[in-house]
């Protein structure tokens, strides 16, 4: 059974990975871009879907753990 703390701990770790991943990415693409490196849009546009991509996985990875519904 998926507890309180469990439920805590998916979003302090989908909060703080999704931050530093996507964090990365948008720091990293902005800099390519603001120094003329259009390859550096390839990094900024997907930095907010994944960094929440991660929060995702957490999230179904603690769904695999509850219960099946029993068939009606």
């Amino acid at each position: 059974m998926v507890t309180r703390s469990d439920i805590l701990w998916l979003g302090l770790a989908a909060g703080v990975g999704g931050s530093l991943v996507g964090g990365m990415m948008l720091g990293v693409g902005m800099g390519l871009v603001s120094a003329g490196a259009h390859v550096g849009w390839l990094l900024v546009l997907p930095g907010g879907p994944a960094g929440g991509a991660i929060g995702y996985g957490l999230a179904r990875r603690l769904a695999a753990r509850l219960p099946a519904e029993p068939s009606r």
